[in-house]
């Protein structure tokens, strides 16, 4: 499990961002919105991920880099299950910074601070052992490392997923198409989709080719997932889960989609029923503030997964 390890300021502007912003001078854009809430909470997208399966019963193995204010951090997900030691806590430096604000309407706006993620291209996954490694997943990181490791998948046959989400605005589009070159996965949401087909001049068609999956979430209407299959590709429409309590945050919502589908995957689930075990997940984190819910257990979750979508004998296998 790659990806950035940072803390995350959490904050929220009580009115609609959109309300505030004038079309015709998005070119010379110059506004603050006072926040009236903040709270900083573990987080970064390796993390998320790590947490939530750990929930459903993984023991992913962190491998990243963090500050010297980590240590703390770093126990905390050893007790929740995680296998942490590939996090490297660097003492010369503070762990990497998520800034967001949250509107009304769960639109955010947020900056990065990199700290001890920069690091992580140091960090090699051809020293890992083939093995023992089902999937590598490649979250956003640092630009540098996210590049070493796909190269070094495709050199080392290492099934990888490509999850280039928040850094589809800093990656060039070289970067993102060689990034993506031969990833078993390929996953971003509706907006970074459009970004990256902008970026690399790749179609949808010419993804598909690249890639063995190709998702793309769209928050509350769901996901599309398209995989290689022996007849062409095959297109699966995933529905959202409902929520059971009010939005709270979206912050992390996307890492715990893909924790779900990931583990879906593992136990060897159809796509479509690992796709809503994503949306399952998703809805956890929604629900909640922060990126890593409240735990929950198994069956909790087979209980909800079955209230949204019915009994499926595949999850049979989720407890085991």
């Amino acid at each position: 499990m790659t990806g950035s390890v940072a803390f995350d300021y959490l904050m929220r502007f009580p009115g609609r961002f959109v309300e505030h912003l004038i079309p015709d001078q998005m070119s010379r854009l110059s506004v603050s919105f006072l926040v009236d809430q903040m709270r900083r909470v573990p987080g970064g997208c390796a993390p998320n991920i790590a947490y939530t399966l750990a929930l459903l019963g993984e023991t992913p193995l962190l491998y990243a880099t963090a500050g010297c204010d980590a240590a703390d951090y770093r126990a905390s997900l050893g007790r929740e299950g995680i296998d942490v030691s590939g996090l490297r806590l660097c003492d010369d430096v503070f762990t990497a910074s998520f800034f967001v604000s949250t509107d009304q309407d769960q639109n955010q706006l947020a900056s990065f601070y990199t700290g001890a993620m920069a690091r992580a291209r140091e960090l090699s996954i051809a020293s890992l052992d083939p093995a023992g490694v089902s999937l590598v997943v490649i979250a956003p990181n640092d630009p540098a490392a996210m590049d070493r490791y796909c190269r070094e998948c495709r050199e080392g046959a290492f099934p990888f997923l490509y999850d280039p989400s928040q850094q589809v605005a800093r990656l060039t589009g070289q970067e993102l198409a060689q990034g993506l070159a031969g990833a078993s996965v390929l996953i971003v949401n509706g907006y970074e989709f459009g970004i990256l087909t902008q970026k690399t001049g790749l179609e949808r068609e010419d993804l598909e080719r690249q890639v063995g999956a190709l998702i793309v979430t769209h928050g509350p209407e769901g996901s599309t997932i398209s995989v290689a299959g022996d007849g062409g590709r095959v297109r699966h429409e995933i529905p959202a889960a409902r929520l059971e309590r009010e939005a709270v945050d979206p912050t992390g919502v996307g890492d715990s989609f893909r924790a779900g589908l990931i583990r879906g995957l593992r136990i060897g689930t159809p796509w479509p029923v690992a796709g809503r075990m994503g949306s399952v997940a998703a809805v956890y984190t929604l629900e909640a503030e922060g990126p890593q819910p409240p735990r929950y257990s198994v069956a909790d979750f087979v209980f909800r997964y079955e209230r949204n979508f019915g009994e499926e004998p595949a999850l049979e296998e989720l407890g085991r």
